[in-house]
């Protein structure tokens, strides 16, 4: 079989060190040569090749194929919403098909004659794929997205990318696709990309900051963390106030969303350093991992709202309740001449005390982190449309699972960070488990709007306090089982947490006269919503392509392998 890499011609450092080989077709007798010694495996529209026989030093994981073809059909919807709008395009280019007609009466003259129109010509998408491995995601980007020019495949193994220059060669794609041997932070301290994937083993805190500067303004930045451990874990906090800036929620039911919450309180961090405001479009708990594309774009002004969509957490350690309070204040102001602006400020102190008031048990401080939206409602239902309607199930396998986490994802509360379990509720009170609809139903009654979430099945957000949740579920119970007597109780004693709250006669204190007096457990439009979403023939979770099938290990390879 012929060898189709270039020799090496630069020395082997961290500068990057760029593949090229020549595109022509490949011939039948050049495939079958390659297929003899290779398995060829296909995903999407792209295919990679693994050898026969031999230990693997790139793998090729097939669970990732939702988080690829999920890439693949967010890298589109952006391309639809955002670029080559405004400030992506080309300075204006002369066209020599576009001059105005003089019956144009809002053409521009110029001694009596009209003025040759200057028109804004698109470009083409720049892509970075910062850690390739085989290349299979790059090559999909290129042969999947039309308006995708120019791909670089960068690892810092030599293995990864003989590995991609291979695959290359194999998809003929050189035209595209080039692999590149550097450093992933090198590649991007030096050169300017529309949209950049990072997908490291563990976390990608040591990226961040060059890919801030990296991406163009208004581009797109995909990001993935698989260090679920450290980021939504019991242990480690230290760690990850460490790489994330913020401490985890621990032994929480919205652990993962507090992972989200991190990630993408790091990044919008690192990228107001430099006068850049960083958007969240999508911000999803996968699997083992999280994933998250976010906007990012030079607006200063709009890295003055930082401080206040910044959060902080208080998460009592026996009851669960949480309180959040932003680390600013941003409030819209009228001046003397009637002028709306906007005012920045600081938080006041803790809105709570040392104890938690329902329970007595102490309270645990979370965060920062960010504290906003983690989904852009347009930018969600793109994605939606265009896997409904111009993807198909042969090439995109996974996009059932895409429509259902994305319906769930559109359903979700945008202002109300985090979410509860009833079944937490029901283990903390020894009883039998409320329904998502009665609870849902009971919060509804009174005002208040709930949602599912996509991180955790059986969960609930909602924009009622816990004041509020705790005394609609004592209420609850009151009505399932009046003869119900806390105090006689076998499973509970006094010293558990479930009948301090039994026990609590100012729980419901802050609510008002006339929402209690409207509580009602009776079907209404909030648990209809749930109930209907719920019913839906929708999925969120990926059956098991085969056994053993969760993060691979990561390969071996000389140091400062990526």
């Amino acid at each position: 079989m012929q060898n189709v890499l270039l020799p090496r011609l630069l020395p082997r450092n961290l500068l990057p060190r760029i593949f090229k080989t020549v595109s022509r077709t490949m011939s039948t007798e050049e495939r079958a040569a390659i297929e003899e010694n290779f398995n060829v495996i296909t995903e999407g529209k792209a295919s990679i090749l693994t050898p026969k026989g031999e230990k693997q030093d790139v793998f090729y994981n097939p669970i990732q194929q939702f988080n690829r073809d999920l890439s693949v059909t967010a890298i589109k919807a952006w391309d639809n919403l955002y670029f080559n709008k405004d400030t992506n395009k080309t300075p204006d280019l002369p066209d020599s098909n576009n001059e105005q007609s003089t019956g144009d009466s809002n053409a521009e003259l110029e001694n009596g004659e009209p003025v040759k129109k200057l028109k804004r010509a698109p470009r083409g998408i720049e892509l970075l794929e910062g850690l390739s491995a085989t290349g299979l995601r790059s090559i999909r980007f290129a042969k999947e997205i039309p308006s995708v020019k120019k791909v670089v495949a960068n690892d810092l193994l030599p293995a990864a990318v003989a590995s991609i220059n291979q695959n290359i060669r194999y998809n003929e794609v050189e035209d595209n696709v080039r692999a590149n041997e550097a450093s992933c932070n090198m590649v991007m301290y030096t050169k300017k990309f529309d949209v950049i994937d990072l997908d490291p083993y563990g976390t990608v805190a040591p990226f961040i900051d060059a890919a801030v500067q990296s991406v163009r303004s208004g581009g797109l930045l995909l990001v993935t963390c698989t260090d679920l451990q450290v980021l939504a874990g019991n242990t480690y906090p230290e760690k990850c106030f460490a790489l994330y800036g913020g401490v985890n929620l621990t032994n929480k039911d919205a652990t993962h969303e507090s992972a989200l919450r991190l990630v993408l309180g790091l990044i919008k961090s690192t990228a107001a350093k430099y006068g850049r405001y960083v958007e969240p479009l999508l911000s999803l708990s996968i699997d083992y991992y999280v994933r998250v594309f976010v906007r990012v774009v030079n607006k200063p002004i709009l890295v003055k709202n930082h401080m206040s969509e910044m959060m902080v957490g208080y998460s009592c350690s026996g009851c669960h309740a949480i309180t959040t309070q932003a680390m600013g204040k941003k409030e819209e102001r009228e001046n003397s001449k009637g002028t709306m602006f906007i005012k920045y400020g600081l938080s006041k102190s803790p809105p709570i005390d040392e104890n938690c008031k329902f329970c007595g048990s102490v309270h645990h401080m979370v965060g920062p982190m960010y504290g906003g939206p983690l989904h852009n409602a347009e930018f969600v239902n793109e994605i939606l449309r265009i896997n409904k309607e111009e993807h198909k199930d042969d090439i995109y396998k996974t996009r059932k699972r895409i429509e259902g986490m994305l319906t769930l994802a559109a359903s979700e509360l945008p202002d109300s960070p985090f979410y509860f379990s009833p079944n937490t509720i029901s283990s903390i009170l020894k009883l039998s488990v409320p329904s998502l609809s009665k609870v849902s139903a009971g919060l509804g009654s009174m005002g208040y709007t709930t949602s599912l979430t996509h991180a955790q099945p059986s969960c609930l957000k909602t924009d009622a306090n816990w004041d509020v949740i705790w005394y609609v579920l004592k209420k609850f119970t009151e009505l399932e089982k009046p003869d119900f007597d806390y105090k006689n109780c076998k499973s509970l004693t006094d010293k558990m947490i479930g009948y301090k709250i039994f026990a609590n006669s100012t729980i419901g204190d802050s609510i008002p006269q006339e929402l209690k007096d409207k509580l009602s457990f009776d079907k209404n439009e909030t648990s209809g919503k749930i109930d209907k979403l719920r019913s839906l023939k929708i999925v969120r979770y990926q059956e098991n392509p085969s056994k053993f099938w969760g993060p691979k290990a990561k390969p071996t390879g000389p140091p400062g392998n990526e």
